[in-house]
C-alpha cells in the first residue's frame, strides 16, 4: 500500500501517492511524478467532479518523461484528502473558489515549491486553475484549462439578483416537459443522497455518467447555443438540463452502456472506474457537490465580483474533447476566454474522439498538447 492508502498497482511507474500536511487545515492527498531529479519546473494537475487525482494518470507520466514534476491532489472534499467539512449543514465558505486557490498555494507551500511553469484544470478543476492564474500570476506562470471554459470575473449585479444557472430556473420549469439545470439540482440537499443510495449502485451509476459524457455515447453532438434563454439550453443532453421530476442517477440510468460497449471501453475499464467507485463508496459525493453549493453562494459570487475587470495575464489555452457539451454549456463563455478574459491567449483546441473526459479518453493527443504547450510558453 502507498502512503494515501491505495495499492500501488492502481498506478502507472513512475507515479507515487503520498500525504502532504499542513494545507489550510487539510492532509491532503497527493499523486506526484517526475519527483527523482531536482529542481525541475513543476506542473499542477487538478481534477474535476465526479473525479479524483487519479483522473490525470495518463497524463503524468508522460509530463514527467518531458521533464516535469508533475503533482496531482485529491482536492478539498475529494478522495484521501481529509479535514474539510463535507457535510451539507457543514462549513459552506471553505469551499469558495478563493479558497481552494489558497488550497493550491498551501500545497505548494508545504512542498516549498515556489513558482509552477503551469496550472492545468479540467471540469470543475479549470475555474480553480483559471483564478489561480488570475491571482497569483507570479506563481503560476502559464494556465491550461480543458472542458470549461473561463469568461472572466463576475460582473456585480444589482441587489436582490440571482446568478445562472440560479436565475435561469424557473423559466427552465416552466417548459414542456419541465426541467431543471444540472448545477441547481447538484446544489440540493437530495442530490448525495440519489446518487449514492441509486439502486444500480454507484459503480453503475458513474459507468453510465461517465458514458454519456464521452464520445462514446453517439448522441454528444455539441455545438454554441446562442444565449442562456430556457429553451436553448433545453437542446443540451439530459444530463445538463434534466427533467424536472428526476434526480441524476436516474437521468443516466437511461444512457447506460450496454455489456458490450462497458466490454470495449479502453479508456476506462471496469478496474479503473472501481478506483472511483470504491472512493466514491466510502466518501459519499458531498464533498464535491459543495463546490457546486458554493458556485451560487452569494457570499462567494460577491467575493469573485470584488475582482471584476481583472484578466488572466499569463500564457493560457483551452483544450476540450470534441463531442464535450461542457465547451458550450455556458452560452459565450468561449468567445469571452479567448477575447477578453484572458490577454494572451494560445488557442482553443477541440479533439477527435473525446468528449468530457477528453485527459483518460485521449491522453496521447493531450499530452502532445500540454508538453507543446509548456515548451513554447515556460
Amino acid at each position: 500500500m502507498t502512503a494515501g492508502g491505495y495499492d500501488a498497482a492502481v498506478f502507472p511507474a513512475g507515479v507515487r501517492s503520498r500525504m502532504v500536511e499542513p494545507v489550510t487545515g487539510l492532509k491532503m492527498h497527493v499523486l506526484e511524478a517526475g519527483f527523482e531529479a531536482e529542481n525541475r519546473p513543476c506542473v499542477v494537475l487538478l481534477h474535476g467532479f465526479p473525479e479524483l487525482a487519479y483522473s490525470w494518470r495518463k497524463v503524468m507520466p508522460a509530463l514527467a518523461a518531458a521533464g516535469f514534476r508533475v503533482l496531482a491532489p485529491d482536492q478539498r472534499g475529494y478522495g484521501r484528502t481529509s479535514g474539510s467539512d463535507d457535510r451539507y449543514d457543514g462549513d459552506l465558505a471553505s469551499f469558495h473558489l478563493l479558497n481552494l486557490v489558497e488550497d493550491t498555494l498551501g500545497l505548494l507551500a508545504a512542498l516549498r515549491v515556489r513558482r509552477v511553469a503551469a496550472v492545468v484544470g479540467h471540469d470543475f478543476g479549470s475555474p480553480v486553475a483559471a483564478w489561480c492564474a488570475l491571482l497569483r500570476p507570479d506563481v503560476f506562470q502559464s494556465v491550461v484549462l480543458l472542458s470549461a471554459p473561463f469568461s472572466g470575473a463576475p460582473q456585480p449585479r444589482q441587489s436582490g439578483t440571482r446568478s445562472a444557472p440560479a436565475s435561469i430556473a424557473d423559466s427552465l420549469a416552466a417548459l414542456h416537459p419541465a426541467r431543471k439545470h444540472y448545477q441547481a439540482y447538484y446544489s440540493t440537499r437530495a442530490a448525495n443522497a440519489d446518487m449514492q443510495d441509486c439502486p444500480q449502485g454507484i459503480h453503475a451509476f458513474l459507468r453510465a455518467y461517465y458514458h454519456c459524457k464521452s464520445a462514446d455515447w453517439k448522441q454528444n453532438t455539441p455545438f454554441p447555443l446562442k444565449s442562456w434563454a430556457a429553451d436553448e439550453l433545453a437542446k443540451m443532453p439530459k444530463y445538463y438540463i434534466m427533467d424536472l421530476d428526476k434526480g441524476m442517477a436516474d437521468t443516466v440510468a437511461e444512457m447506460a452502456p450496454t455489456a458490450a460497449e462497458i466490454s470495449a471501453c479502453s479508456w476506462l475499464p471496469d478496474d479503473e472506474l472501481r478506483v472511483y467507485s470504491e472512493e466514491f463508496s466510502r466518501t459519499s459525493f458531498q464533498g464535491g457537490l459543495q463546490w457546486y453549493r458554493s458556485a451560487v453562494d452569494p457570499l462567494a459570487v460577491a467575493r469573485l465580483q470584488e475582482f471584476s475587470g481583472r484578466s488572466i495575464d499569463v500564457p493560457c489555452c483551452f483544450i476540450a474533447g470534441k463531442s464535450d457539451w461542457g465547451t458550450y454549456q455556458s452560452p459565450g463563455a468561449l468567445d469571452a476566454m479567448a477575447s477578453s478574459a484572458c490577454t494572451r491567449f494560445r488557442g482553443i483546441h477541440l479533439i477527435e474522439g473525446a468528449g468530457h473526459w477528453v485527459q483518460q479518453e485521449q491522453p496521447a493527443a493531450v499530452n502532445k498538447l500540454l508538453i507543446e504547450f509548456l515548451k513554447r510558453e515556460t
